[in-house]
């Protein structure tokens, strides 16, 4: 086991960390956006990939939110590596906070790899939370900094010195790639899924590597494994913790490229398709489901998982690694139930072009991917709703 339990509900509505409820606080809050908003993209994408989506979190949401689509891993940068990706955004995200002093919250927004990119980087602004200069800016302005002082760093839940809000990901595949359909445009044809593990570094680096869970040493957890719980210097869980709402946004079919299982952090057994009717009036939003946190040990890596990492790196077969893929799904999603989860099904079906599910759940192009405004319009009006219960409850 890598971390200790959990036991966090859904979007709670809980007092507000950074004291928002007296008036005279309020009065000394420098006129400026109060809550940071980062949209992350993904593999080989760029800012530009969510004009759309900001235009209308802006209009939606107003002047109190900045909202910031980070730059630090355009294009190539994703193939080197989900930690290196994730320290750059963690830098990017320390730079606007110390350029903007009336920040008070932070959510992020992102899609695919970039949800994978978002949780690391939260996990290294977890750990730098104590090194403000009063309430905000930092002592030292990278995360490449004292490490005697980040391991003495005490928790108080806060992200970049900022009150948690939202963590929301699209079609993000929490759980990796690897598996019978987690990687849907190989159709689940066996030589494909047994071709793609080794040929991934190939194309995408290190990167490749991790989403498949070969990266390190055989006797050394894949990250993404490491990623569902704290270890002694990076707090993966309790980042993720912090935030007063999480939610999943999950594409039921379509997507070419992540698979619902991965993307919704669920087992194959527990994938029930819904309903194909649309939910109050946001068109493709199918389903919503609170997930309460769930009581395990959490992950593990077991001496059988080493042996089965190491049979995937060396000779890389259909019957000598599923057993591995399948522990370490079953262990990355214990991992991560212990915490709450709001899981929101996307389906793309009667779009006209529905094989582009995975660009237009955040509507890449408006003119070519505009049948996600719905969900986009959704994620507003949840982070609307969050934002109310924060400010209702700062209140009380």
């Amino acid at each position: 086991m890598f971390g200790s339990d959990l036991n966090l509900s859904i979007c709670p509505m809980t007092t507000s960390l950074m004291g928002h409820a007296s008036s005279s606080d309020n009065s000394k809050i420098k006129q400026g956006p109060d809550h940071l908003l980062v949209l992350v993209h993904g593999i080989m994408a760029s800012p530009s990939d969510w004009i759309y989506a900001e235009e209308q979190l802006k209009r939606r949401l107003g002047s109190n939110f900045l909202i910031y689509a980070s730059s630090s891993n355009s294009y190539t940068k994703t193939f080197g590596g989900i930690d290196g990706a994730g320290r750059r955004l963690a830098d990017e995200i320390l730079d606007v906070v110390q350029q903007t002093d009336s920040l008070r919250k932070i959510s992020f927004l992102a899609h695919s790899l970039g949800g994978l990119f978002a949780r690391y980087a939260i996990a290294v602004l977890y750990n730098l939370e104590n090194l403000r200069r009063g309430q905000h800016g930092y002592s030292t302005s990278h995360t490449n900094g004292n490490s005697d002082k980040l391991k003495s760093l005490s928790a108080s839940g806060t992200i970049a010195g900022l009150e948690p809000i939202n963590f929301i990901t699209l079609a993000t595949p929490h759980l990796g790639v690897r598996g019978k359909k987690q990687l849907p445009f190989l159709l689940g044809v066996p030589i494909l899924e047994k071709l793609a593990p080794p040929l991934a570094p190939i194309f995408i680096g290190q990167t490749g590597r991790q989403l498949f869970l070969t990266d390190g040493k055989p006797s050394k957890p894949p990250l993404l494994l490491r990623m569902t719980s704290d270890s002694e210097d990076k707090k993966f869980i309790s980042a993720l913790a912090a935030f007063q709402c999480r939610i999943l946004y999950a594409n039921v079919s379509y997507d070419h490229m992540v698979g619902w299982r991965t993307s919704s952090i669920r087992r194959e057994t527990e994938l029930i398709k819904p309903s194909r009717r649309s939910l109050g009036g946001y068109k493709h939003v199918v389903n919503v489901e609170d997930c309460p946190p769930v009581s395990s040990e959490g992950p593990h890596f077991p001496s059988e998982a080493a042996k089965g990492k190491e049979a995937a790196q060396t000779e890389p077969n259909t019957e000598n690694t599923a057993e591995y893929y399948h522990l370490m799904e079953e262990e990355m999603i214990q991992g991560l139930q212990r915490i709450g989860w709001k899981k929101v099904d996307v389906s793309f079906h009667s779009a006209p072009w529905p094989l582009f599910a995975h660009n237009n759940i955040h509507v890449k192009r408006e003119w070519l991917h505009n049948a996600g405004a719905g969900v986009i319009a959704h994620v507003a009006d949840s982070i609307k709703q969050q934002e109310s219960a924060t400010l209702i409850a700062a209140n009380l």
